[in-house]
């Protein structure tokens, strides 16, 4: 008995979930269009969103127009209910990201601090985050909490940031750094970040590979609506997969690593500093910028072409490269073509969605995503 009125809850847990993710997704729609859409009974649904709309997730704004019979009311999920907080930290700056319950961005800012595990650079960032929320006039009993992205193996079951080499710490634990901020911490890998932003908020959340192209290369498998992570935290992790034999020293102080060949700072260093300026110099054809582009490619083509043969499933290309890519898509795609062995019939390499804080708005969406599970 004890067992199947368990199983009777979480039933209606997951039929709550269904609904109040499908009203999050469409906007305004009826109990009607719930039930036909979902395969749900219409008392069922009017049940659930009833029940909603009492906790405040859920609102009627007027009414549908009639398609032959009586109005029906008009529901829209009360999107700035709860927001969450996305903080993604890098060796030389944070990325702030607000949104609410559909992953709508309120507000973003990337802020240059270089990092450092003392306290007077999570003090720092401490105050900016609450600068920041000032600033976006949010409700602070509205926050869910803090997610945030650190580049490095982020290891869930020990709860701690097992090691980054970008970063040059290891063994750092999750409360050492939560404690520096008054709400909920949630940890995730910024790669994992990254494709989760792609991949929570997309349409059909197919599995797809993430590969993240900033200032250092990382990647992520999304699959099943959620990140395929790994025995150790490190799936994904081919920054560090070797694409030229004792080739370029990388940071991690081995030699021929992805990342010594397609890091965004190897085209940003040819334009003081600036990825957008490198772009614009390719944009104006600039024969050094055009040589650069070319040799890029051809390591990316290889890295494509490899991870595409062991995993099979469409390839997104995001991070700091990424959020520059959607106009030379075709130019990569015929580099990875060629070197595809099999007549690929569908082009599985995809331009990322989001062009800027993707990492931060992915940890923000982790948070959402825990509340959200739950209601």
């Amino acid at each position: 008995m004890k067992k199947q009125q368990v199983t009777n809850i979480e039933v209606k847990k997951n039929n709550r979930n269904r609904v109040f993710r499908y009203i999050c997704k469409h906007g305004t729609v009826s109990n009607p269009d719930i039930a036909y859409e979902i395969k749900m009974s219409l008392p069922t649904v009017t049940q659930i969103t009833k029940e909603l709309i009492r906790q405040g997730l859920v609102e009627e704004t007027g009414e549908l127009e009639s398609t032959g019979g009586r109005r029906a009311k008009a529901l829209s999920a009360a999107v700035n209910v709860k927001l969450a907080v996305g903080l993604d930290i890098t060796k030389n700056h944070i990325t702030l990201v607000l949104t609410n319950l559909t992953g709508e961005i309120l507000k973003y800012v990337r802020i240059f601090l270089p990092y450092a595990h003392k306290e007077e650079y999570y003090l720092r960032v401490g105050e900016e985050l609450e600068s920041f929320l000032d600033e976006a006039g949010a409700d602070r009993g509205k926050l869910l909490g803090v997610g945030i992205s650190f580049p490095g193996i982020v290891d869930l079951d020990s709860k701690m940031l097992a090691y980054s080499h970008i970063l040059g710490v290891e063994g750092i634990r999750f409360d050492s750094v939560s404690r520096y901020f008054p709400y909920p911490c949630y940890f995730l890998n910024d790669a994992n970040a990254g494709a989760y932003a792609e991949g929570i908020l997309a349409e059909d959340q197919e599995r797809f590979f993430y590969l993240s192209l900033s200032n250092t290369v990382g990647g992520a498998i999304f699959s099943d609506k959620e990140l395929v992570q790994g025995k150790s935290f490190r799936c994904g992790e081919v920054g560090h997969m070797t694409v030229i034999p004792d080739g370029k020293t990388c940071y991690c102080g081995k030699n021929g690593c992805l990342d010594a060949y397609c890091a965004a700072w190897q085209l940003s260093d040819a334009a003081d500093g600036k990825l957008e300026k490198f772009f614009d110099l390719l944009e104006q054809k600039n024969q050094t910028a055009v040589q650069l582009w070319d040799e890029y490619t051809d390591y990316l083509a290889v890295a494509i072409n490899n991870i595409h043969m062991v995993l099979d499933c469409h390839i997104i290309l995001g991070g700091y490269v990424g959020s520059y890519i959607q106009p030379y898509m075709s130019g990569i795609w015929q580099k990875v073509s060629a070197r595809n062995t099999f007549a690929e019939t569908e082009q599985y390499l995809k331009p990322c969605r989001y062009q800027v804080g993707t990492a931060a708005l992915g940890a923000a969406m982790n948070v959402m995503e825990i509340f959200i599970e739950q209601i």
